[in-house]
C-alpha cells in the first residue's frame, strides 16, 4: 500500500481551525507577490462589478463560503455556475475559444492542469499566495492555480440495510468486490464526476495500471449503477435505495449528521484524493474584480468556512481541530498523488473506462 511520503508528509499541520484572531503560523517560503499581467493577453478592466464564477463545490455549502465577500464586496453581482467536476471542465474546455467565465473556485486541481495544458489559465498570484503549502499550488511563479483544501475517497454505508441483509460493513476496497455485495454498490462516473475520477486514479496509482482495471473489472460486476455527481451515492446509501455508495467523506458526514442511518468509511488500502482549487480564466480583456475574487478566497475568513466541511486545508495554522465527524487524522488515508502526472493521463483513464463501463450509467439529463 502506497500511502502519503516524502514532501507531502509537511501538510499533517494542515488539519485545522484557524485560531480566533484569524493569524496564520509563519511558513518559511516567502516569495515577492507576483500578480497577472494584462500584457500579451488583453486590458486590465477596473470598473466592472459583474463576475462568472465557474465552480464544483457543493450546492449546500457555497451561500455560507460567501457571506465574508458579499460582505467585503457588496457592490459586486456573482453570476455563479454550479456543476459537478466533469461537466465544469468539458465545458471550460469547450469555451476556450470564447471563454464565459471569469475565475474558478474550488474546482479539482487535475481539472485545472488540464486546461493549463490548453494555455487556458492566466498566472495570478492572489494575496497571501506565500501561506499556502507547496504541494496545494502550483509551481510556476506567478502561480497559474491555487488550492484551498483536498477532499478523498469515502464509503458511505447504510447499517439498517446491511443488517437486513445480515452483511458485514465493507472496511476495503477488497472487501467491495466480494459477491455478497453485487448490485448495492453505486459509484459517480469520473467522466462526469471529480470523486469518481480521484478515486479511478487513486486505484491506478496505488496498484498500477493492470492490477487496476483487473479490479475494476470484478468491482464492475457489483455495481448497481454509475451516477454522475460525487455527493449521489452519499445520499441513495442514506435513502437505503443502493446501501453502499463510493463517494468522498465530508458528504458522508452530511448525510450521518442529517440523520441518516450510515457509517462513513475509508479504505484500509487508503484513499484518493485530489484538491479543490482557483484560477483565473485566461481572456482579452481581464477584471480587477476577479483577482481580488481570488485574493479573498485563500483569506483567513474563507478558510474559516471551508474547514467546517474539510479536514485538509491548504494552509498551516496555528491550531488544529478536525470538523465534526472525523474520527481521525484524514492525512494518514491519503494516497502518494502525482496530481501532474493524473491530469496528463486523464484523457485516456476516462475513454478507458467509458469503454469498460459506460453500460451502467444512469441517463445524463
Amino acid at each position: 500500500m502506497k500511502k502519503l511520503t516524502g514532501s507531502l508528509i509537511v501538510i499533517v499541520t494542515a488539519v485545522s481551525l484557524l485560531t480566533a484572531c484569524g493569524k496564520s503560523a509563519t511558513i518559511k517560503e516567502t516569495p515577492s507577490r507576483v500578480t497577472a499581467s494584462p500584457a500579451g493577453t488583453g486590458s486590465l478592466d477596473t470598473t466592472s462589478k459583474e463576475l462568472t464564477v465557474y465552480t464544483a463545490l457543493e450546492d449546500d455549502i457555497i451561500k455560507n463560503y460567501l457571506t465574508s465577500y458579499k460582505a467585503k464586496y457588496p457592490d459586486i453581482k456573482l453570476n455563479i455556475v454550479r456543476d459537478s467536476t466533469g461537466v465544469i471542465t468539458a465545458k471550460l474546455l469547450a469555451e476556450k475559444d470564447n471563454p464565459q467565465a471569469d475565475v474558478v473556485w474550488g474546482v479539482a486541481a487535475t481539472s485545472l492542469l488540464v486546461l493549463d495544458q490548453n494555455n487556458q489559465l492566466e498566472p495570478y498570484a492572489p494575496q497571501g499566495v506565500e501561506r499556502i503549502l507547496p504541494e496545494f499550488k502550483d509551481k510556476n511563479v506567478p502561480a497559474h492555480w491555487v488550492g484551498i483544501d483536498a477532499w478523498e475517497t469515502a464509503f458511505i454505508v447504510n447499517k439498517t440495510e446491511m443488517d437486513k441483509r445480515k452483511l458485514p460493513i465493507p472496511e476495503s476496497y477488497a472487501d467491495l468486490i466480494k459477491p455478497e455485495y453485487k448490485g448495492l454498490i453505486t459509484m459517480p462516473n469520473p467522466s462526469s464526476s471529480g470523486t469518481g475520477f480521484l478515486t479511478v486514479s487513486g486505484l491506478i496509482q496505488l496498484d498500477g495500471q493492470d492490477k487496476a482495471w483487473d479490479y475494476m473489472n470484478k468491482l464492475h460486476d457489483n455495481i448497481g449503477m454509475y451516477v454522475h455527481s460525487g455527493s449521489k451515492p452519499a445520499k441513495l446509501a442514506g435513502t437505503g435505495e443502493y446501501p453502499i455508495g463510493i463517494s468522498f467523506g465530508y458528504r458522508g458526514l452530511q448525510e450521518k449528521k442529517n440523520g441518516s442511518p450510515v457509517e462513513v468509511v475509508f479504505p484500509k488500502e487508503g484513499s484518493g484524493w485530489d484538491v479543490e482549487a482557483n484560477a483565473l480564466i485566461k481572456k482579452k480583456t481581464m477584471k480587477q474584480a476577479s483577482q481580488q475574487f481570488l485574493d479573498w478566497a485563500i483569506t483567513d475568513e474563507a478558510m474559516l468556512e471551508y474547514n467546517k466541511n474539510y479536514a485538509i486545508l491548504a494552509i498551516k495554522t496555528d491550531a488544529s481541530k478536525l470538523p465534526e465527524g472525523y474520527k481521525v487524522d484524514p492525512l494518514k488515508q491519503l494516497i502518494k498523488n502525482d496530481l501532474n502526472e493524473t491530469a496528463k493521463n486523464r484523457e485516456s483513464i476516462l475513454a478507458e473506462w467509458d469503454k469498460r463501463y459506460n453500460t451502467k450509467s444512469e441517463p445524463k439529463k
